[in-house]
């Protein structure tokens, strides 16, 4: 593959660095009361649009088949919204006493928080062959419970840095994410056909927004000359990221392929993904209202812009190992379920 051709393929990536090059060159277009008006457009305008797009993307119609999985999907929300976040947050009970930048330590928490993310789980889930109907219903129904349960978890570790009140956070929440999604979902009921004709590319679309919402944030942080980014840290906490992925995927793997544990090999594969995939596209609009005015904001987001790159990265590489365990895995089944008994 051509350099032209990858860069196409990996433009938000690519994107990613522009935008924050471009705030460190030029932050006062993006600050608050500048050129952009982030206080309006990102906040309001900009994460709205994007949970617009979620709701008028989302094949509801395809979760139906997977809807009965009921262990499958206990056990991919458990995992993801309960024992992440705890595994992190003691995880950080050590890595507090390193010299490890507290802001990023902080930011690993936020990661932990966040949502499965509605696409990268299932483009690999079916990449490898797993069962995708599962991988779809965890994501979608993921991202919805993300809405309520993730704020929550935030505020749980973290709490609120910002002057805003709780009810404020929520309310702005339901103004600039449930409606909208709600919203997408209705009109997709009457679009449907011309959806479905068209195919919008709703993910690069999705994926445009958040590069300006990034722009915006980093922007805040260059026009403080307070903060500075510690690159020996910056380079640990994207080793742990890495070590935390590779342990979670073998932690879920391990638990979904013990004796008893009753899931296919394809379920095993959907469970891997949806697990330890968090979500940058739900992620970072979250942690913008949350957060809102919090001069660290940015630095807290940076292990969620790492953590994204490094689980399609990671999963990418690891795709034709998974695809050959399943395969031998399905025709080991085939072959006991043929013996004579």
């Amino acid at each position: 593959m051509g350099l032209v051709a990858r860069i196409r393929k990996e433009w938000f990536i690519v994107g990613i660095v522009l935008v924050i090059l471009s705030a460190k060159l030029q932050p006062s277009i993006g600050v608050k009361g500048g050129p952009l008006k982030p206080e309006v457009t990102v906040a309001y305008i900009a994460v709205s649009l994007i949970f617009f797009n979620s709701g008028l993307s989302l094949k509801t119609e395809e979760l139906t088949s997977a809807l009965l999985h009921v262990r499958l999907h206990l056990f991919v929300q458990s995992f993801t919204l309960i024992f992440f976040p705890l595994a992190v947050w003691l995880l950080l009970k050590v890595l507090s006493l390193t010299a490890i930048d507290q802001w990023l330590l902080r930011g690993l928490q936020t990661v932990s928080c966040m949502p499965p993310p509605v696409s990268s789980a299932v483009i690999l889930t079916k990449a490898v062959g797993g069962n995708e109907a599962a991988a779809i219903f965890n994501s979608a129904f993921g991202s919805f419970l993300g809405i309520v349960v993730t704020p929550l978890l935030l505020l749980l570790f973290l709490g609120s840095s910002s002057s805003v009140p709780f009810s404020s956070i929520f309310s702005q929440l339901f103004m600039t994410v449930v409606v909208p999604l709600i919203l997408g979902q209705v009109c997709r009921g009457f679009l449907r056909e011309f959806l479905e004709r068209q195919k919008p590319p709703f993910g690069a679309i999705s994926s445009a927004v958040l590069l300006m919402i990034i722009y915006t944030t980093f922007c805040e942080t260059f026009s403080n000359p307070s903060i500075e980014l510690d690159p020996t840290s910056l380079l640990l906490v994207g080793l742990i990221i890495f070590s935390i992925q590779i342990s979670f995927m073998l932690l879920t793997f391990a638990f979904s392929t013990r004796p008893g544990s009753r899931f296919s090999a394809a379920d095993t594969v959907a469970i891997m993904f949806c697990s330890t995939h968090k979500s940058l596209t739900l992620g970072i609009p979250m942690l913008k209202i949350v957060f809102e005015g919090y001069e660290h904001l940015s630095l807290i987001s940076v292990p969620l812009l790492i953590y994204h790159p490094a689980q399609i990265l990671l999963g990418s590489v690891l795709v034709p190992t998974i695809r050959s365990w399943m395969t031998s895995r399905q025709k080991a089944v085939k072959l006991s379920a043929l013996q004579p008994i």
